[in-house]
């Protein structure tokens, strides 16, 4: 398990690390100068101002010490900047935002709580109702309720959720009245408008998810109820209970978990559709206004914990591997 663990985390600082150095390279492969795409107006921003911004930012170092310099604040914050100019990063710094003038941790911190509400509420709807679906319709093959739900899943794996989200605001706020516009409440400030405000997006992401892992956990059930072990447990007279859900379960959702984790950590780096559908400020457009802006500290800075997300989603599916499927063994 320890050995496991160490060449799995290895293997997570080097993508990392290696991230890091791309996004940090296409900081400096943009067209033009990054402190003069960060200026503003090419009229009205003067060569002194850029020469402001290179000297605040540190842009008139070699790029390997601001690399350094960067990779530094993560541990221990930076200054960006002298004297009454002067502004503080604290740690863990992943850049300063002058478009925003603050911190882009300030940023993330302020937005990745709004995606985390979507990402997990969704993942509870998709994953409880698309899977359920799926395995009840593998175990009810041709009846009704199978075609039904394969019906069902086609439909939802078809429609895009830049129709899907406006339908249910048509429907369910300006035509019904039955819910109100979602804005978004903190958890910590109240549970209830929080979760009243989150129903909209977990419906339409959620949905249009389960639709696909319907069909996924269906093939998987499907496929594993064919399998040597389940014909063997059934002529030692197991009931369909413990046949099911021991044997052919457990062997059947492995696939499912894997995709759901890598869904949960590409999620997690940004739903911008469903933000911007619903009118939330999440970490998705927070980092499609600032590739609009060319605010490059902040993209950078979301870019390094997208993969983050997926590095650690990817480390949490290979332990559950383990727990889920006894043939997995960690080694």
């Amino acid at each position: 398990m320890l050995r496991f663990f160490l060449k799995k985390a290895l293997l997570a600082i080097a993508t990392l690390f290696t991230v890091s150095v791309v996004t940090f390279g296409l900081f400096f492969a943009v067209p033009n100068n990054p402190a003069e795409l960060m200026c503003g107006n090419r009229k009205t921003c003067s060569a002194d101002q850029q020469a402001s911004i290179e000297r605040r930012m540190g842009l008139d170092r070699p790029v390997v010490v601001q690399y350094a310099d960067f990779m530094a604040g993560i541990v221990k914050g930076r200054t960006f900047g002298e004297g009454d100019a002067a502004r503080e990063c604290p740690a863990p710094c992943l850049g300063y935002s002058f478009r925003n003038d603050e911190p882009v941790t300030d940023i993330i911190g302020r937005t990745l709580p709004v995606t985390l509400s979507i990402v997990f509420g969704a993942a509870v709807v998709w994953l409880l109702i698309g899977v359920s679906v799926g395995m009840v319709s593998a175990l009810r093959k041709g009846t009704i309720f199978d075609r039904g739900a394969v019906g069902l899943s086609l439909t939802g794996a078809s429609m895009p959720i830049l129709l899907f989200g406006p339908l249910l605001l048509i429907v369910l706020v300006y035509e019904t009245g039955l819910l109100a516009y979602p804005s978004y409440v903190p958890l910590t400030e109240n549970p209830g408008k929080w979760a009243a405000a989150m129903l909209l997006p977990w419906l339409a992401l959620g949905f249009i998810n389960s639709a696909s892992y319907a069909r996924l956990a269906r093939a998987q059930m499907l496929e594993t109820l064919s399998e040597d072990f389940v014909r063997t447990a059934r002529a030692k007279g197991m009931t369909k209970i413990r046949v099911y859900g021991r044997h052919a379960l457990r062997a059947a959702i492995t696939p499912i978990v894997t995709i759901a984790g890598l869904d949960l950590g590409t999620y997690l780096g940004g739903t911008v559709v469903t933000e911007t559908i619903f009118g939330f400020t999440g970490l998705g457009k927070a980092s499609l206004n600032a590739a609009i802006n060319l605010d490059m500290p902040l993209v950078m800075a979301t870019v390094l914990l997208a993969a983050l997300f997926i590095v650690v989603a990817n480390l949490v599916v290979d332990v559950l591997y383990s727990v889920i499927d006894p043939r997995v063994r960690l080694s």
